[in-house]
């Protein structure tokens, strides 16, 4: 059995390794075949800083690596260009500024390549550098992985002149490629976010975005086929410790790591999620786990932001990229905590929804925990399954009286900013949590409901107060008939 490649990022080190390479050459080759300058983003651990990885060796003319791939037949390997590779995780910009970083990270390229650099200051090093690399070896090919990480290390609001300071700099720097083109063969630049990529880019006219549509949809992150192709051992492995048949066991692997898109057709993924789930055959919450979304949470709350469920958004929504004003939805996007459901009929629409179970069920307990402030009763996750169960029996009155009790368990700083969103919120969330289906801010001809929740013989409309009697809510809810378009429901 192959050795799984967690957390390798080195295209070189996971061959050395004999671990297991789902194939994406075929579309790097599409990449290079087509065009020049490109830019992708994909959410934490996908597979970008080894796709950048495998492109820098094959630029390089390292073909042994390539043994029994398909590019092996199928690209010059009698050519070779320079590669400049800059990971922005290994650039100091924390300790020094990110101006020392930067000229750090040049000199060591440089260093790399055998050349020794004259000038002093990241702009004009950078300039020199892809000119006399040019000269030497040929037209460069410049890879820089999570290019946004300077600016996404200070999002808190705190921070936030820092992301500003860094996200300057970074213009400056990548401002060298225009006036640079012809030293360049190949630009392949990633990062998680995009709301960067437009201020920082500005001066390259021709860099192609290629992080929605279906041409390079599969180009991180593993498909199904690829999923069964290459992991067939693995697969069998985890059948044998859970007791499950194959299909039982895909099915359940689909519902739990799968489901990620950016074209609303294929879906991938995410290997981080599925390599772990392969090492450790159980499964878990593996790639939530990895990372802390404080920043997404507290953004979610002060907006009161809680029902990110089957949203319709317009495209108009991925191209807000604004560091002064974060468009949450885009963000939660980019990141990874939403997807592409489903292309919406109108045109230039989309359906966003959570990619899986996995990030489903993690999303709500940061956010329960978040508005709770980490403060439970220890039988709180048994009081709450009693909610489905009371739900599903139609004992409304238990139904309130749990959700009174929770509301009565946490601290009083939670309520500090009394609105109805809030207590909205915390009813969405803890439905949600249980896997009981609620809409929130449901249309209808004469308005919207609060929230509409949802079992599999009844449906219940909620309308929420604050400072107001209940009356008033349930006479909103018959004169705006908020329950009207579900009358025909079975």
């Amino acid at each position: 059995m192959k050795n799984l490649p967690i957390g390798i990022q080195s295209f070189i080190e996971l061959r050395n390794f004999n671990a297991v390479y789902v194939d994406k050459t075929p579309l790097i080759h599409k990449l290079v075949m087509q065009g020049k300058y490109y830019f992708l983003s994909r959410p934490r651990r996908f597979g970008k800083s080894l796709l950048l990885s495998t492109m820098k060796e094959l630029f390089k003319g390292n073909k042994a690596l390539f043994d029994g791939l398909w590019i092996e037949n199928n690209w010059d390997w009698s050519k070779t260009n320079p590669v400049v590779h800059i990971p922005f995780d290994a650039v100091e910009y924390r300790k020094r500024s990110l101006e020392e970083g930067l000229e750090i990270a040049l000199k060591n390229c440089a260093k790399e390549n055998k050349i020794k650099l004259k000038t002093e200051g990241y702009k004009l090093q950078f300039k020199e550098l892809l000119e006399r690399l040019n000269k030497k070896y040929g037209r460069v090919v410049l890879l820089i992985d999570e290019y946004d990480k300077p600016i996404l290390d200070y999002l808190e609001t705190q921070k936030m002149n820092q992301a500003k300071a860094n996200r300057d700099t970074l213009r400056d720097f990548y401002s060298i490629l225009k006036s640079s083109e012809e030293h360049l063969r190949f630009v392949f630049i990633t990062g998680i976010s995009k709301f960067s990529k437009v201020f920082l880019f500005s001066h390259l006219n021709n860099l192609e975005d290629i992080t929605l549509g279906s041409d390079f949809a599969t180009i991180a992150g593993y498909t199904q086929e690829e999923i069964e192709l290459n992991f067939v051992e693995q697969i069998q492995s985890v059948q044998e410790n859970l007791q499950m048949s194959r299909a039982e066991l895909l099915t359940m692997m689909k519902d739990w790591y799968n489901g990620y898109s950016w074209d609303g057709k294929a879906r991938v993924y995410n290997p981080f999620g599925a390599l772990n789930f392969f090492k450790k055959r159980e499964f878990q919450n593996y790639w939530m786990a990895t990372g802390n979304p404080r920043f997404l949470i507290e953004q979610m709350r002060l907006q009161e932001f809680y029902g990110i469920e089957n949203l319709s958004i317009n495209s108009i929504v991925f191209e807000k990229f604004d560091l002064e004003n974060i468009e949450l939805i885009s963000l939660l996007f980019q990141t990874g905590y939403l997807t592409i459901k489903e292309r919406d009929p109108r045109p230039s629409h989309y359906i966003l929804d959570y990619p899986n179970l996995e990030v489903r069920e993690s999303m709500y307990q940061f956010l329960m925990d978040d508005l709770a402030k980490n403060v439970y009763r220890a039988d709180t996750g048994k009081t709450m399954l009693n909610i489905k169960e009371a739900l599903l029996k139609r004992d409304l009155g238990l139904v309130r009286r749990i959700l009174e009790g929770i509301l009565q368990d946490l601290p009083p700083e939670v309520f500090q900013k009394q609105t109805e969103g809030l207590y909205h919120g915390l009813v969405h969330i803890v439905f949600s949590y249980l896997g009981i289906f609620i809409q929130s801010e449901v249309s209808s001809s004469r308005g919207y409901a609060d929230a509409v929740v949802q079992t599999p013989t009844d449906i219940y409309v909620f309308e929420f107060k604050f400072n107001k009697t209940a009356t008033e809510a349930i006479n909103q809810i018959y004169t705006k008939n908020y329950s009207g378009k579900y009358s025909l429901s079975n």
